[in-house]
């Protein structure tokens, strides 16, 4: 594998550095990925939750979209905020829209109630968008077209394709779209990995370009859509131990491999 690309486009690093990330993101794949996505990510168990308590395909994937966007500048774990939107709205399903829910939700919120007034303005902002929403445009359309979901959602929000929030909704999305409708379906290529504080700490370690650049063209060496690698790194990053048990429990020898990912 050449990595004169890589040489150039990170020309203060190691070249070994970043062959290693390379060599061991592929040793694992994107069934790692899918592993890590659907029985690691406390997440993925929250939304499966509120899945089973709403019974409603449609209000459920809304519901992961609206609160995508407003999953920034929180005050607690990113796992723990999403286990508070489910058991939350699983018990109270919004009656009078969803920017009017999440009105009466954020004040109250133990892990999201920092800038709770631009939240609820930002889902002002995307309901009438999700409102046109039908269950089959979800399954049919989105689902099956995700760069489609992202495009739509950054104008609907007037934001950049590859603005945090947005390719973040799409990930959630995809993963609401698994439960809902019992299929995986891969993450497009070409959607940018969300440029997080965790993200951009881990990229220093082998650039100082911009790391939504560099992690595209680890995708294109590996083969492994950026979203799809963002979930393999997330258990190293993330540092919560459950999710280091999980790992260790659901991907048997891989788990190491993604755990020497910490120490690149």
């Amino acid at each position: 594998m050449t990595l004169d690309n890589f040489i150039k486009f990170t020309p203060k690093e190691e070249e070994a550095k970043v062959s290693r990330l390379i060599e061991t993101l592929s040793g694992l794949g994107i069934e790692c990925a899918r592993t890590i996505e659907e029985r690691v990510d406390l997440q993925f168990d929250a939304l499966k939750n509120l899945r089973e308590n709403l019974g409603d395909n449609e209000l459920f994937l809304k519901l992961v979209v609206a609160n995508s966007v407003v999953s920034y500048q929180l005050s607690g774990k990113g796992e723990d905020w999403w286990w508070e939107f489910s058991a939350y709205f699983s018990e109270n399903p919004p009656g009078e829209g969803i920017a009017r829910a999440y009105a009466l939700f954020l004040p109250g919120s133990r892990t999201n109630r920092r800038l709770t007034a631009g939240k609820v303005k930002r889902l002002q902002k995307l309901e009438p968008f999700l409102a046109r929403l039908t269950v089959e445009d979800l399954r049919d359309y989105y689902f099956t077209g995700m760069e489609r979901l992202r495009d739509d959602l950054a104008k609907a929000m007037n934001a950049g394709r590859d603005a945090k929030t947005i390719v973040f909704a799409v990930k959630m999305f995809g993963y609401a779209g698994r439960i809902a409708f019992g299929e995986f379906v891969p993450y497009p290529m070409s959607i940018e990995i969300p440029e997080d504080v965790r993200i951009k700490a881990y990229t220093k370690r082998f650039t100082s370009g911009p790391p939504v650049r560099f992690w595209n063209r680890v995708a294109e060496k590996t083969g492994i859509p950026p979203l799809h690698i963002d979930s393999i790194l997330w258990p190293v990053l993330g540092g919560k131990r459950e999710v280091v048990e999980r790992l260790k429990k659901h991907c048997g020898e891989k788990a190491e491999k993604v755990l020497t990912l910490r120490d690149l």
